[in-house]
């Protein structure tokens, strides 16, 4: 196998954010961008000569192309063998999972996520580590440092290696393997849940649902999963083919991209239970008959009805849960009630993976649509849709009844969050600065401050930091807004905005989010100047 090295030269923007490397399409075509990038990986990781490689995407456009010359950079390293997903699909769980199941050394996942795709879409890569997780601060810190003094990468010279026949060629001294997308992913569920009793609830004419995979990677894992094994009628599964541009869509679970989903749910003719997924699977949003359950809320109930599941009501399986820092507190009064361990981390799945890994935590999630057990190392989409159903079969309720009990024993975290896209990053960046200028603030339109400050983190497990995770600014009224700049845009800057109210007056309850907390969002306009700094009137998205 011939070995050529390339000249190449650096690029100055190849810093990976909470999630890989996202970028325009137009942007990762670049000459010599991608094979940059990859080649800035493979030197930050450990030596992955002789070492076994997963590596699949979600299907979006650029994921084939992308896939060809991570083979042939890989096969220029020597890998003993590289696991793909056949069609180049996997899902970001199937992956976390095929890497752990194959003792893999590292996994490549060729995904933006919930970002939109196409031509003029976006792109991304992110590096998995052993454990089946992100890349830590320490990885990515290095991948970008040696990307701004590249000047050359190794790359194969082959031919480009069929994607849709399964099994086994070399090239080389290595192994190339084509594998089954969702044969693995879906036996490492059976031995979660109790696919007998949820085939029962599935496939009874008295129980109906939907799903929308949005045209993203869950569509095959969803077809064979609900419909294929556990019965449900051909027609649960909206959207369940893969297209390289999820059909125009943007492929993020919530309120306004899965509107479809949403109408059903709030039809007179709904059915009994909703779920959608985003285009790589790792997201979920819940809904029930004329009822959207918030993701922190289903964070809360999960870990509240743990042991609906009998997996992991076993001794010793359950040690305890995590949330994101700008998540809600609704899973924290549930870890306390348990006496579960609980611990509060930055945005990213990355430093949930640390705590998994010592042991700490088995459950924990983001407000972002995000959920997990650490059976894997990412969060995973149609695990929680499945924690879900086997709720729904063991407590006979349905998702309103179990939500409005939840909230009579917990009280309620009503929550909202204002997503400002695509800010420039002057914008953005005035605003954090305008809101430190502000930390002596003793009160805003009369209501008290309890505390405002920047928060930083430091791993428990690792020692290491993760700094200016966000601005976070508590009322004495049990109030609370977290200002934070997301990492998983492609282009600009995003500027998320979390509002939160603990209500546990049980009488009041079941009342709109947005009424509640508008006296909230006003506040939080006027200490951070937002619309003028920004100039804009209302965000992107609000959910």
């Amino acid at each position: 196998m011939e070995i050529e090295v390339k000249n190449t030269t650096p690029y100055q923007d190849q810093k990976p954010g909470t999630s890989g490397l996202r970028k325009k399409v137009k942007v990762y075509s670049q000459e010599n961008y991608l094979e940059n990038f990859i080649e800035a990986s493979l030197q930050a990781l450990p030596s992955l000569e002789g070492e076994t490689v997963v590596v699949g995407g979600d299907g979006r456009y650029f994921n084939t192309h992308a896939i060809q010359v991570m083979i042939k950079m890989l096969v220029a390293r020597k890998v003993r063998k590289i696991i793909i997903g056949q069609n180049g699909i996997l899902s970001t769980p199937a992956a976390s999972n095929l890497i752990i199941k194959s003792k893999s050394k590292a996994g490549f996942i060729l995904s933006a996520s919930h970002n939109p795709a196409g031509l003029d879409g976006d792109f991304g890569i992110k590096v998995d580590m052993e454990n089946g997780g992100g890349a830590p601060d320490k990885i990515t810190n290095k991948i970008f440092e040696i990307s701004k003094k590249l000047i050359s990468y190794k790359i194969a010279k082959m031919e480009e290696v069929s994607l849709s026949k399964l099994g086994t060629i070399k090239a080389g001294e290595t192994e190339i393997e084509l594998v089954d997308s969702v044969k693995d992913y879906v036996s490492y569920l059976k031995g979660i849940f109790d696919f007998d009793k949820l085939k029962m609830l599935l496939s009874s004419p008295h129980f109906r649902m939907k799903f929308d995979a949005m045209n993203g990677v869950t569509g095959p894992y969803a077809h064979r999963i609900f419909e294929e094994i556990l019965g449900a009628p051909k027609g649960t599964v909206l959207r369940g083919t893969p297209l390289e541009d999820f059909g125009g869509a943007h492929p993020d679970p919530n309120l306004m991209y899965a509107k479809d989903l949403v109408d059903i749910m709030f039809s007179d003719k709904a059915p009994d239970f909703g779920a959608a997924s985003d285009g790589d699977g790792d997201r979920n949003m819940i809904l029930g008959r004329g009822i959207f359950v918030t993701p922190s809320d289903s964070l809360a109930l999960l870990v509240a009805h743990y042991k609906d599941v009998p997996f992991y009501a076993k001794e010793g399986v359950m040690k305890g849960v995590a949330r994101s820092m700008p998540t809600s507190a609704a899973v924290d009064k549930v870890a306390q009630d348990l006496g579960l361990n609980f611990f509060e981390t930055p945005t990213g799945w990355k430093y949930f993976a640390s705590l998994m890994d010592a042991g700490k935590i088995t459950f924990c999630g983001e407000e972002s649509f995000g959920s997990g057990c650490s059976n894997i190392r990412e969060k995973d989409g149609i695990w929680a849709v499945l924690f879900w159903l086997s709720i729904l079969e063991k407590e006979k309720k349905s998702v309103t009844q179990i939500v409005q009990e939840h909230w009579q024993k917990y009280g309620r975290n009503y929550y909202l969050r204002y997503d400002y896209e695509t800010l420039e990053a002057l914008q953005a960046d005035n605003i954090m600065a305008h809101l430190k200028e502000n930390f002596s603030l003793t009160e805003v339109m009369g209501e008290k401050i309890k505390s405002f400050d920047k928060w930083d983190y430091t791993d428990c497990v690792t020692g290491e930091q993760a700094l200016s995770q966000g601005i976070r600014l508590c009322f004495e009224n049990g109030e609370r807004v977290v200002f934070r700049l997301s990492g998983t845009g492609s282009s600009g800057k995003t500027l998320r905005v979390y509002l939160e109210y603990e209500e546990t007056d049980p009488n009041a309850l079941s009342k709109d989010a947005a009424e509640i907390l508008a006296p909230l969002v006003e506040r939080m306009l006027n200490v951070s100047c937002l619309e003028k700094l920004s100039n804009r009137k209302y965000p992107t998205v609000i959910t």
